[in-house]
């Protein structure tokens, strides 16, 4: 006899109700069928009426009294709900990523918050134009002016706008009302959607592929058509025409009857790349992003249920679009550690994407001029298929690149953020009344100390990663927890010059604006765009020549297309090289690739400096060659030795208590519980517990554990086995444990 289950279901899914589940009983002969996210009829209530429902847990043991618990009615087989689809996404996700299944259903699950939908009132006359005009002469008649006043209106437009009846026509809405139950006009109304894309955009006419692009799209919609549903990676280099690529492809899709999902890392692209698609699709698109209104958000999930909509443009939580016929998913910038949730379930969108294109029947595209090691190695060992565009779209020439030794610069008595040859080519630039683009690489910057003489960076001997600068005077790993105090003379030259590295974007304008007086300068970072349409003023103000020089973050890097450009300077590439972090360099890697696909998009050949105190180091070598291969390679090798990923899988514990105490008693109680767990498993490494970068948040002390084995599967049977161990111990109130499986920034 197969043992008794329960289950937990969800009667009404919207978002707010979702803590809302009841547990029912499981008749022996729907096991079988029984599983998360199937369809179900159930008795709910006093009065027992059937209603649906979906299953979210499934259990052995009765929550309550079993007497109280009623059976399921029926589970309905093959139901194709796209609710089901995406509460199995969410249990999946769960599963893989760690949390509980309700913090994965509020992430997947579209809000659907009651929001007043937004309506369009018309009033319309109903009586055949002969007696509207007998009404209208008798109105006249009687003086009653308001109601000839708007018969008068109907008979020359049958349908007027309400509100243009009320505030225009000066008509009371007991007027209306009046004539409504006389039978002369009626209110009408319609659903209208709040519209996020403002503006009429003209079509675009279709661009001519070349011969790469041209490979890429035959090759994939041959698939697509005879039903192959692969994962493909495009690597091509900025300015190839990856955008191109994919509108075709997403054309022919559409014209199959199934929708698309474009995945974007940053609000910051969505204008640009959203009206290059509107162009070409127009109104069959919509976009999805925090900085919409909760109303805007709720009507595009509608339009996409309702299959009003075939492509919705977004960053990560686009991914869970309510499409009922999904039939591609693409990731643009694939590499983008923005696709990472920091939240929990701290899931990853490439990975979560490539789950629901396998529930969906949906294939899904990977594109970067950077890929994330990780997908070019799946690319390499042909889990995913490879394709590769090298050469720029319209013949563009890749610019010439200078790599500046900022060591040299302070030799020479240059203590100025600008090199002489970067100074050189912004006066040349501002004369030709061409356009500059100075980016600061601050991504990830954490205080890492290094010398200005001789490029020396302070790193743990334990970890191969940079130390960390704290105000208390020592130098920290976050890894490991490794401390030593910070030296006053750089151990390697005996030089003064040595401090925690770091400039800001604001101080960097300011230097610009003494340095060069007859520029116009632009700056663009988190302080200048928090407001709604910050980023599209900004980026359109540049685009028309307002500003001769736009000094931003890693923002302005990102897929920008401006013609005038001619000039990319890096101003410190250093900033991202050394940032406690192991993928340091493969960050370092793509922002300056980016950077430097920025220059010479248009006619007019361009040039980029590299300002560093490492010219030596491979990622900037290899970027100045935009040469992804090398990189890889090279990377690789360093990645294998430390067992980093992709060659291993990294697991981290986050424990977290108001209490010091309990956060150190319960980091080292999970230590001791993974040590027992591992086993004869010599394979697994265990680093810490250790203090947290930020040690203490908000009056929350936070501590740390890394785990590291080649095998994810076995890292997540020691997140199971820690979720079940943590949950039913009684020594750990007052503690949190959070997940997080190859965690893209440290702790």
């Amino acid at each position: 006899m197969s043992y008794i289950k329960y289950a937990d279901i969800i009667i009404d899914i919207s978002h707010e109700n979702l803590d809302k589940t009841y547990q029912y009983f499981v008749p022996e002969e729907y096991i079988p069928e029984a599983v998360i996210g199937s369809l179900v009829v159930v008795p709910f209530g006093k009065g027992n009426r059937y209603i649906n429902g979906y299953i979210v847990e499934l259990s052995e043991s009765p929550k309550l009294d079993k007497a109280l618990i009623k059976p399921i009615k029926e589970v309905v087989v093959d139901a194709p709900v796209i609710e089901s689809r995406l509460i199995y996404l969410a249990y999946w996700i769960k599963e893989t990523f760690g949390g509980t299944m309700n913090e994965a259903l509020k992430t997947v699950i579209p809000v659907k918050k009651a929001v007043k939908g937004k309506e369009k009132k018309s009033i319309r006359l109903i009586v055949d134009g002969d007696n509207a005009l007998k009404l209208y002469y008798e109105y006249q008649k009687k003086n009653n002016a308001a109601r000839a006043r708007l018969l008068e209106a109907l008979l020359k437009e049958p349908i007027l706008d309400y509100e243009e009846v009320i505030h225009n026509l000066n008509i009371s809405r007991n007027t209306l009302l009046g004539l409504e139950k006389l039978g002369i006009t009626e209110t009408i109304s319609e659903q209208v959607y709040r519209n996020p894309i403002k503006g009429q955009i003209q079509s675009e006419n279709k661009i001519e592929l070349n011969d790469q692009q041209l490979r890429i799209v035959t090759k994939i919609k041959e698939e697509y058509t005879a039903g192959i549903r692969a994962p493909y990676l495009i690597h091509g280099i900025t300015g190839s025409g990856k955008t191109e690529v994919y509108m075709d492809i997403i054309a022919s899709v559409i014209d199959q009857k199934r929708q698309v999902i474009l995945l974007i890392p940053e609000i910051a692209l969505t204008y640009q790349t959203v009206m290059r698609f509107y162009k070409r699709f127009g109104d069959r698109i919509s976009i999805m992003n925090s900085r919409m209104s909760q109303g805007e958000r709720y009507d595009q999930s509608l339009r996409a249920q309702n299959g009003e909509i075939d492509i919705i443009i977004g960053p990560r939580s686009a991914l869970f679009t309510p499409f009922p016929n999904l039939g591609l998913i693409i990731i643009d910038e694939e590499h983008e550690n923005s696709y990472k949730s920091e939240t929990t379930p701290k899931y990853h969108a490439v990975l979560t994407a490539m789950k629901r294109a396998e529930l969906e029947g949906a294939s899904t595209i990977l594109g970067s001029a950077t890929p994330s090691l990780e997908s070019y190695e799946k690319a390499l060992s042909k889990e995913y298929q490879l394709f590769t565009l090298n050469k720029r779209a319209n013949n563009a020439v890749l610019p010439k690149v200078w790599i500046v030794d900022l060591r040299e610069e302070l030799r020479n008595k240059n203590k100025s953020i600008f090199s002489e040859k970067l100074r050189e080519l912004i006066n040349d630039r501002l004369t030709k009344k061409e356009q500059i683009m100075l980016f600061l690489n601050r991504r990830g910057y954490s205080g890492f100390v290094s010398c200005r003489s001789c490029g020396h960076v302070m790193k743990c001997p334990h970890c191969d990663v940079s130390l960390t600068s704290h105000n208390n005077g020592k130098m920290v790993c976050h890894y490991c927890g490794h401390e030593e105090a910070l030296p006053g003379l750089c151990p390697e030259c005996n030089s003064k010059y040595i401090a925690a590295f770091g400039t800001g974007t604001q101080k960097v304008e300011e230097l610009v604006s003494r340095e060069f007086p007859q520029a116009r300068v632009l700056r663009m970072d988190m302080d200048t765009t928090k407001a709604k349409d910050s980023h599209e003023k900004i980026l359109d103000a540049f685009a028309k020549h307002q500003a001769d020089i736009l000094v931003g973050t890693q923002m302005i890097v990102k897929g920008h297309d401006f013609p005038k450009v001619t000039l990319v300077g890096i101003i410190a590439a250093d900033l991202s090289l050394y940032t406690g972090d192991f993928r340091a360099s493969e960050r370092t890697f793509q922002l300056l690739c980016q950077a430097v696909g920025r220059a010479g998009r248009g006619e007019v050949f361009g040039e980029v400096v590299i300002q560093t105190y490492h010219p030596e180091h491979y990622s900037i070598l290899t970027a100045a060659e935009n040469n992804y291969e090398n990189f890889y390679h090279q990377e690789m090798l360093y990645r294998k030795m430390m067992q980093y990923p992709p060659a291993a899988h990294i697991l981290l514990l986050l424990i977290t208590s108001k209490e010091e105490s309990k956060a150190e008693k319960a980091a080292i109680r999970i230590g001791e519980a993974v040590k027992e767990r591992k086993g004869e498993q010599t394979q697994l490494q265990v680093m810490g517990p250790a203090p947290a970068s930020i040690a203490k948040a908000n009056d929350i002390y936070r501590r740390v554990i890394y785990l590291k084995h080649e095998d994810y599967n076995f890292l997540v049977d020691i997140k199971n086995y820690l979720e079940g161990f943590f949950k039913f111990s009684q020594s750990f109130a007052g503690c949190n444990l959070q997940f997080d499986f190859d965690p893209m920034n440290s702790y």
